[in-house]
């Protein structure tokens, strides 16, 4: 995507991600951190700064927010009451980004990074004693209604596709990073919670079913071979109910809390 378009889809999803948000999970980390005043926060992969946005009135005693994201053109839309870091977060290998931090933070990222960088964050909240809140970590669910036929060999080439991407954090964990986010935090000395923060897209909601199917497809098609035509069936039947008002579509995301024992 150009920082255009992401900024539109970010732009896009956000009503739908603060719906689907673990209040409840949300409210354990304040409560953990009443404590700590003022707080210093870290948002990492932060895009325009949905996740400093959705927290900033949650956290009234947060004082320090710094957004860290490698597009500069995202980074200029955070609230101005943070401060931005245009910075490349795959290496992970500036400890000054986590030294101090009380809570460390990000919003539909974890599924993009491997599972080792996964370890390594572990590590690095582990050493500045941070909470961590990650939310919307999409983990492999997916349904749609009225159902298709082909409805689940999409989701199955969905997330095959999603596990051999690369977004500079190497291969990425895909559908398999809240189980694998959850053990890395336990091992690193964390209590650890999840809840579930699903997606549920109801028929006027038009234009975001649109671009989810639409991805969808692109991923599936990528791999599946001479399928591509069943594919292209497939979504010009799904973006019909969507046309008609009769398309709901359920994706699975989980977010997790932790805090040091």
């Amino acid at each position: 995507m150009t920082s255009e378009s992401l900024s539109g889809w970010l732009a896009l999803r956000e009503t739908a991600d603060t719906r689907a948000r673990s209040a409840a999970l949300t409210q354990a980390v304040v409560e953990h951190l009443t404590q700590q005043r003022p707080l210093r926060v870290l948002d990492l992969g932060a895009g325009t700064g949905a996740n400093i946005r959705y927290l900033s009135s949650r956290l009234p005693q947060a004082r320090e927010w710094l957004a860290v994201d490698k597009d500069p053109l995202l980074l200029a839309q955070v609230p101005s009451h943070a401060e931005t870091r245009c910075q490349d977060l795959g290496p992970l290998d500036d400890p000054s980004l986590f030294s101090g931090r009380h809570l460390v933070t990000a919003s539909a990222l974890l599924d993009l990074v491997s599972e080792e960088w996964l370890e390594r964050i572990a590590r690095r909240c582990r050493a500045s004693g941070a909470a961590v809140l990650f939310v919307l970590t999409y983990d492999g669910r997916f349904t749609c209604a009225p159902p298709e036929a082909e409805d689940e060999s999409v989701r199955e080439w969905v997330n095959a596709h999603q596990r051999k991407n690369d977004k500079g954090f190497g291969r990425a964990a895909g559908p398999d990073a809240v189980r694998a986010a959850s053990e890395a935090f336990e091992r690193a000395g964390y209590e650890v919670r999840r809840e579930r923060s699903d997606w549920d897209l109801a028929p006027d909601e038009e234009a975001m079913q649109r671009e989810l199917l639409t991805g969808w497809a692109e991923a599936a098609s990528e791999l599946a071979g001479d399928k591509s035509r069943v594919i292209r069936n497939w979504l010009a039947r799904r973006l019909a109910h969507v046309d008609e008002g009769r398309s709901r579509i359920r994706v699975g995301h989980e977010d997790i809390a932790g805090w040091l024992r």
